[in-house]
């Protein structure tokens, strides 16, 4: 039998804009809760590389019945002094019958947008208290994503924002501002911790930056850590809502990525994940949250599954 000599169909290629067009947060979300009742997904252990200078290359394959993606990216942490984004790289989908590529959707976008999401997600399943004001540590790129993924997923209307960079605070207040809502900078995010049922930290995790014990009725997502060795939570924190409120991790993978609830000497495989409280008519919440997120492929293939429909 002859090959088939018939050229493939270009992908459609998307930069940032166009990306996130394609992700409308509503749509993510719901792709996102979708997934985790696919029982035909497979997402396989990422492939995390070093890269001399400090960065890391990171590969992550996942597919369903009917897409296949591989996101490649790279995380260059030093790149932040420089004016250089730290991530960068694509997300490949492919069509599972076929083989052929449908979509290269912007690497950096599709991780910011699925991220907040997630966080999102998690939020209207597990937070006892939903009528904000939400507090962000970490005034970057996910601080960003992260405020317009509340604010459209959540309707949150107000938003305190501290940040080691006075001007990214600053500038990140500003734009909420000109979306229509209410934003204002904080010197200490630990003080501002009782003013907030709800708060994300999402930094580079490279020190502690709460410390603070939360309200009984917090929800907190820690984004910013996804190795062992990084953290953004102190350890008195973590170990508190594990003893006093409930914990829950993005994925099971957390159980060697979750550097927040490994540094404070906690078991994390003893708790439930995103999974879990998505499958669950009724999961029960008791004091504050913490939900730890680390990230995970199949939260990339949910957004491809969004955009294909977008």
């Amino acid at each position: 039998m002859n090959a088939d000599t018939s050229p493939p169909l270009s992908p459609t290629l998307l930069d940032a804009a166009r990306t996130a067009q394609r992700l409308p947060y509503p749509l993510l979300v719901e792709a996102l809760a979708a997934l985790l009742q696919d029982p035909s997904v497979q997402v396989p252990a990422r492939l995390v590389l070093p890269l001399h200078g400090g960065g890391s290359l990171f590969v992550m394959p996942a597919l369903d019945g009917i897409t296949a993606i591989t996101k490649l990216i790279t995380f260059t942490p030093a790149n932040a002094g420089h004016g250089l984004a730290t991530i960068q790289g694509d997300v490949v989908v492919f069509d599972v019958a076929t083989g052929q590529r449908r979509l290269i959707l912007d690497g950096p976008t599709v991780t910011a947008r699925r991220t907040a999401a997630v966080s999102v997600l998690a939020a209207q399943r597990l937070a006892p208290n939903k009528q904000g004001p939400l507090l962000i540590v970490g005034a970057g790129v996910q601080g960003k994503a992260h405020l317009e993924a509340f604010a459209e997923g959540l309707h949150t209307r107000e938003f305190l924002i501290a940040s080691r960079s006075a001007s990214s605070a600053q500038a990140l207040a500003h734009y909420a501002q000109t979306l229509g809502l209410q934003a204002r900078v904080v010197l200490d995010a630990d003080a501002a911790l009782a003013d907030c049922p709800m708060t994300v930290t999402c930094t580079p995790a490279r020190e502690v930056v709460l410390r603070a014990l939360p309200r009984s009725d917090a929800f907190i997502a820690a984004v910013g850590a996804f190795t062992p060795s990084m953290t953004e939570l102190s350890a008195d924190l973590c170990r508190h809502v594990a003893e006093h409120g409930t914990v829950v991790v993005d994925t099971v993978d957390a159980g060697h990525e979750a550097g927040d609830l490994l540094q404070a000497g906690l078991d994390v495989a003893r708790f439930a994940s995103l999974a879990d409280v998505v499958r669950s008519e009724a999961f029960a919440v008791n004091g504050p949250v913490l939900f730890k997120s680390c990230g995970w492929a199949g939260w990339d293939l949910a957004a491809a599954r969004a955009a294909l429909l977008a």
